[in-house]
């Protein structure tokens, strides 16, 4: 291979050089990516609050405490935003999935008794409930109100 070296630089015809001073341009893109991430923080916050509005029209209301209950957090940070939606009220996993049927037995006592009852019993055979959703249904329409509140993010 033949070796070329050079020990002088390259001649123009004409050159010309200049210095472009970036400084400007990152402090607007800081400071408007900035506004972006608030943007999207505040639609994962509305969707967030939508979901959970969702759950709580969408949970069977007996005395009220478990529409009550439904609430929600933001988790993570940064770029990594997402929420969590939940009860703490602790027959509501049954509610959301149903229960099988099942022998109810006493803990406590040698039989069973309410009132109404012929006798008390020993043990009584549930039938078990149906489920009756209302946390999945309202999370699996997160697409839909992610769609309506990220189409503002960047529009102010």
């Amino acid at each position: 291979m033949p070796r070329v070296s050079r020990s002088f630089p390259p001649r123009f015809g004409a050159s010309a050089s200049t210095q472009i001073n970036t400084r400007q341009y990152e402090t607007g893109l800081r400071r408007y990516f900035g506004r972006m991430s608030a943007d999207v923080a505040r639609a994962v916050d509305r969707t967030r609050m939508d979901v959970q509005n969702e759950a709580r029209r969408r949970a069977p209301v007996d005395t009220g405490r478990l529409r009550a209950s439904i609430v929600s957090r933001t988790e993570g940070g940064g770029r990594s935003l997402g929420y969590v939606v939940g009860t703490n009220v602790n027959y509501a996993a049954a509610v959301e999935y149903g229960t099988a049927p099942h022998v109810i037995k006493p803990r406590y006592k040698k039989a069973l008794y309410w009132p109404g009852a012929a006798h008390p019993v020993a043990s009584v055979n549930h039938p078990g409930t149906r489920a009756q959703p209302f946390l999945r249904p309202a999370i699996e329409l997160t697409p839909i109100f992610w769609r309506a509140h990220a189409s503002q993010i960047g529009r102010r």
